[in-house]
């Protein structure tokens, strides 16, 4: 068997059609994509290559996108892709961390001479990947073209997921699911911090029924102690403790497509302003998920979550939510939609959310989150762990 590719080619079509009536809407007559979940979006393209240059393109006249990659690559993009073998051009290989010269000469190269060098041209200068040089040479070789941010606008077209992809968040969901269980299941006095991930890692790739995971956006986080009053931290050699606090961030991925998942757990009773934190952050987020219903906007979910969270006395200044689906490290996000103050967005069913609600106090925080499907009765939860303080 070859390579399974995760959507028909009439999927791909439709996403394409998407992303031209908004690059018309915008203004532009082509793009260069180099965020790779973009890329993969668009074309089906998947490849551990976004370590150097590589882009796909969108002009508004033709049928289907070409992509540009390393030559070394190019055969990926065979195999992952339905374009049509030309649509597939690859730069040369001394190319690649030349000092002087970059990959993008020669795509300037390229889009010259399709006769698209004079176009209005919208990039992702957020994206990971874009760097400052990439952006130089680009300028430097199309002196005439119209290059513009395109303010994440295949990221926005992202955003409503269709039926076929929402099949993969929801074995996400599976997968993190039985991944999380087995996570808190393993957490003892003395088992040491990177005994419980190794055994994550091999939950999240192993997955159930021969739907196995991919790699993740995000790596695996976990703090324990002091450490839960910051999100972010990675594990140690440390044991845990024979009484204390962990908080746990993990994710799984089904085609790229991620359902992340947090909770927070305490080895022995655990302290009344513990328990009291895990209680407000549990009744906030479930109000808010039951909200989560299209016609709503992300402020308003936001503002459901803060009363709750006011009336038990706590406050969270960061988002409590963005929105999630196919991504690439170094993250998960889609770097859209955020239940946050001000970002007046929407719901529309079909949208899939983190549902991040962290509490992050002086000494010690918890989070326990969902990654959630906007759908007419509220936010469908993609898992199936305890929503509450898990005692060990």
């Amino acid at each position: 068997m070859g390579f399974e590719k995760p959507f028909q080619p009439a999927e791909y079509a439709r996403r394409v059609g998407d992303v031209k009536t908004r690059m018309q809407a915008a203004g532009f007559d082509l793009l260069i994509c180099q965020d790779p979940a973009n890329m993969g979006w668009l074309t089906g393209f998947d490849g551990w290559s976004f370590y150097t240059p590589q882009v796909v393109l969108v002009h508004i006249a033709e049928e289907w996108p070409l992509w540009f990659g390393r030559d070394q690559d190019a055969k990926s993009a065979h195999i992952t892709t339905s374009l049509p073998a030309e649509n597939i051009i690859p730069f040369s290989e001394p190319l690649v961390h030349h000092a002087t010269q970059h990959p993008f000469d020669e795509l300037c190269e390229l889009i010259e001479s399709r006769g698209w060098g004079s176009a209005p041209i919208g990039v992702d200068f957020d994206a990971h990947y874009y760097t400052a040089r990439a952006h130089h040479h680009l300028v430097g070789g199309l002196p005439n073209a119209r290059i513009a941010d395109n303010r994440e606008l295949v990221n926005w077209a992202r955003l409503v997921k269709s039926e076929a992809e929402l099949v993969y968040m929801r074995e996400a969901g599976r997968i993190i699911t039985d991944t999380m269980v087995n996570a808190l299941n393993r957490l003892k006095p003395g088992v040491r911090q990177f005994e419980v991930i190794a055994d994550v890692y091999r939950d999240q790739i192993m997955g159930y029924d021969n739907c196995y995971g991919d790699y993740t956006g995000l790596c695996p986080l976990i703090q324990v102690g002091e450490g839960t009053s910051t999100p972010h931290l990675t594990w140690s050699s440390e044991p845990l403790p024979d009484s204390g606090l962990i908080v746990m961030e993990l994710g799984a991925a089904r085609r790229h497509y991620h359902a992340p998942l947090t909770r927070t757990a305490h080895i022995g009773p655990p302290p009344d302003d513990m328990k009291r934190l895990a209680d407000a952050i549990v009744e906030g987020g479930d109000r808010a998920i039951e909200a989560m219903k299209p016609g709503v906007s992300c402020e308003e979910v936001e503002a459901i979550w803060q009363r709750v969270l006011r009336r038990h006395g706590y406050e969270k200044k960061s988002r409590v939510g963005y929105s999630i689906g196919l991504n690439y490290p170094p993250d998960w996000g889609e770097r859209t939609a955020s239940l946050r103050q001000g970002d007046n967005t929407v719901l529309q069913a079909g949208m899939c959310f983190h549902f991040q609600s962290g509490v992050w106090l002086a000494d010690f925080g918890a989070a326990i989150s969902e990654p959630v499907v906007v759908t007419d009765s509220g936010g469908e939860r993609l898992c199936n762990v305890p929503r509450e303080l898990i005692v060990v």
